[in-house]
């Protein structure tokens, strides 16, 4: 079933009148939360059940991700212009491979949106209407879920998964800590806090994300389905 594209502000002018017939559906979380490994698993199951799936994350974009990485890693890149760097990132995947495949019926599953980069600009200093007003162009999800976990335990999987803590994931830039450890328990909170403010205005569905891989996997898969299985034969009308 075709629907009207629904964007949260302006919007993209040339696209307004455009019609999908695909799903969006966003999964948040902060770094080491479990985000892509939910990703596969739906994907797998998803796939599984006949629906055709396109993934799709931050840092992929063809035209600048490569420019975001080299800039983080000079450590010397600010806070607007990060954002900015970002939200080119974000524009050029949903013009190029967001909407085609929703257009083409597509579930699309992104390891992450706009909320992330809203959060940490937001912390960073940078105004809340600023940050809804930049990512005005983005389609509003049809499903958006966050994955909370308690900062204690994401120190616990980061050190699973390397040997040390991101820059940028401890806010080390904000200088909120002399201690890395200490920094990414305050910068985790932060976050989280920011996630909880933007629930209401953005309808994220909160997930305990600290319990196992299974049951956060066996909760996102039964509303993710409850939700397909609400359309026509389950399969968006294909």
């Amino acid at each position: 079933m075709y629907q009207p594209i629904k964007f949260y502000a302006h919007g993209i002018p040339y696209l307004k009148d455009d019609k999908i017939r695909g799903r969006l559906i966003v999964i948040e979380g902060p770094d080491a939360s479990g985000r892509s490994t939910q990703i596969e698993l739906i994907t797998s199951k998803l796939e599984a059940d006949g629906h055709a799936v396109v993934n799709t994350g931050l840092k992929r974009s063809e035209l600048v991700s490569e420019g975001i990485l080299l800039a983080q890693q000079s450590h010397t890149m600010g806070k607007r212009t990060l954002s900015l760097f970002y939200a080119a990132d974000f524009a050029d995947q949903l013009e190029n491979k967001i909407i085609p495949a929703l257009e083409a019926g597509y579930v699309v599953l992104a390891d992450r949106y706009i909320y992330t980069l809203m959060a940490r600009a937001v912390i960073r200093g940078l105004g809340r209407r600023w940050c809804h007003n930049l990512f005005g162009f983005a389609l509003v999800p049809h499903l958006v879920f966050y994955l909370d976990v308690d900062p204690a335990e994401l120190v616990h999987r980061v050190f699973l998964k390397r040997s040390s803590l991101d820059y940028y994931e401890s806010g080390a830039d904000m200088g909120l800590s002399d201690d890395m450890y200490e920094s990414f328990i305050i910068y985790q909170g932060l976050l989280a806090k920011e996630f909880y403010k933007m629930q209401k205005r953005y309808g994220l569905v909160i997930i305990n994300g600290n319990r196992t891989i299974q049951e956060i996997n066996m909760d996102l898969q039964k509303r993710i389905d409850s939700f397909l299985g609400s359309g026509s034969n389950g399969k968006l009308g294909l």
